[in-house]
């Protein structure tokens, strides 16, 4: 006899998250995905005008809401304000690690401060926050850290060649903590989107022949909506992926099929 119908496996009631670079963008729309489905977000971000708003929204579903101005590249923070989550939850059950950047350039032109800057928020930042959290995920004996990723993680493309670099690096971050943390029943996974139109990615698509390229390359013939990305999250969030550990779920209309 089937225990679960649908909604009951993809349910996030009574679940607590943590959600980087949610003032726009993906992190915004997973924030309040989260919410509309059940769960109270703690939400990180540089911009507090923009979490404000987030907050707002989530509470007016009826969830809590905790913003949370942060650079996360200033690492010594990160463990006195994910303790400040979990004093005001009692608990943490997800950590979407969205917060990112790209710099667009060809190899040659990319600088030290470029990479730092780079590998800093991409990577670094992930590591830190994802160590943090992990204390309170083990004593709990469970948790779902999801790592937003990229396609680039698995293709090369022009003028990616550190941004690739750090998607990679997250990609093998996210198998080495799923092997870790095993044993205290936390599951590790990565989202690796293709080109979405956000606002890190609209002043690239200005450029009608870089977006037409992309286009090429997508057997789907279409960029990817956030919407088209909220099953893998909720997926890898909800009891629906407990068995699922150390992957990452490509999300790109075929591109890396080619």
């Amino acid at each position: 006899m089937v225990k679960y119908k649908a909604h009951e496996l993809f349910d996030l009631s009574g679940k607590t998250a943590i959600v980087t670079g949610a003032g726009k963008g993906i992190g915004r729309s997973i924030a309040l995905l989260f919410a509309q489905n059940g769960a109270d977000v703690a939400l990180m971000a540089r911009n507090e005008e923009e979490l404000s708003d987030v907050a707002k929204e989530i509470e007016a579903i009826g969830q809590k809401a905790l913003p949370i101005p942060i650079d996360l590249t200033n690492i010594n923070e990160i463990p006195s304000v994910v303790e400040k989550v979990y004093k005001y939850f009692g608990k943490i059950d997800i950590l979407v690690n969205n917060a990112g950047m790209n710099i667009p350039k060809q190899a040659e032109e990319v600088t030290e401060d470029d990479w730092d800057r780079i590998i800093d928020i991409n990577v670094k930042s992930v590591f830190f926050i994802s160590q943090a959290v992990g204390k309170y995920m083990k004593v709990a004996e469970q948790g779902k850290i999801i790592n937003v990723s990229s396609q680039m993680a698995f293709v090369g493309y022009y003028k990616r060649s550190v941004y690739a670099s750090s998607k990679g690096a997250l990609t093998q971050l996210t198998r080495s903590l799923s092997i870790e943390w095993a044993p205290y029943n936390i599951n590790v996974n990565a989202v690796a989107p293709t080109f979405i139109e956000t606002p890190m990615t609209r002043k690239m698509l200005v450029d009608k022949d870089f977006k037409n390229d992309v286009l090429n390359r997508i057997p789907l013939r279409r960029l990817a909506k956030e919407e088209d990305l909220f099953g893998a999250f909720v997926y890898l969030a909800s009891n629906a992926s407990n068995m699922v550990t150390g992957q990452t779920l490509i999300v790109d209309g075929g591109w890396t099929v080619w």
